[in-house]
């Protein structure tokens, strides 16, 4: 749904040149960026004002936001929904490891494999 929502906006993340992913990946870190600052803003983080709510249904068009942006940001890469899918997997379980013997260091060979 995502790609068909890309090309309809005029983005095609299937052929793109390294110059055009560097591009598009950027893109969309920014998008991001500024979905992340909208859902930062549907919570009352403003501990000096009294009057803020939690505004739950903005909150969730915001996470759904981002989502389009990483799904799209995914894509560059040519990874597919599975591809994503087995890459969850795979780092939750090293995320888990990471917990079960404390994460004292940092060790990017752990994450290689995935």
């Amino acid at each position: 749904m995502q790609a068909e929502l890309n090309r309809r906006i005029g983005v095609d993340t299937s052929n793109m040149n390294e110059e055009e992913q560097v591009k598009w990946l950027l893109n969309y870190c920014r998008a991001m960026t500024q979905e992340l600052a909208e859902l930062t803003d549907s919570v009352p983080w403003k501990w000096w004002a009294k009057y803020q709510k939690v505004d739950k249904q903005n909150a969730r068009v915001e996470v759904v936001d981002l989502f389009h942006f990483l799904i799209s940001a995914a894509q560059v890469l040519g990874m597919t929904a599975d591809d994503v899918y087995e890459a969850y997997v795979k780092k939750n379980k090293i995320n888990h490891q990471r917990q079960d013997h404390g994460y004292h260091a940092k060790d990017e060979n752990d994450s290689r494999g995935i």
